[in-house]
């Protein structure tokens, strides 16, 4: 009996190293399909920090906005209250202000 056997260009390969071969591949491509998964799975992680930490982000963001807006407004009641208490005083604040500023951007 002939035992199953391939020849290639360099002589007959026996049926264990081709099994072996094979059973090699099956392995790569199972390892190959293993790494391609636990990179989705670290992608998905990944996506989903990073939309986490925007969100955080976003909120802190918004947060300051609101913070620097309600600021402002104060600055501006307070202005207008000064204003408002003290007119002449602010008349020649704001002439002293307008008199230094054309100094300086007269140069």
């Amino acid at each position: 009996m002939e035992e199953n056997k391939t020849t290639t260009g360099s002589g007959p390969i026996p049926a264990a190293a081709e099994n072996k071969f094979e059973s090699s591949k099956t392995h790569v491509r199972k390892a190959a399909e293993d790494l391609k998964s636990a990179a989705g799975v670290m992608a998905g992680d990944l996506k989903s920090a990073a939309g986490q930490m925007a969100g955080e982000y976003r909120d802190k963001a918004e947060q300051v906005w609101d913070d620097a807006r309600e600021r402002a407004r104060t600055l501006q009641e307070d202005g207008e209250q000064f204003v408002r208490e003290n007119p002449t005083k602010a008349v020649f604040t704001a002439l002293g202000i307008g008199f230094v500023l054309g100094l300086i951007f007269r140069r």
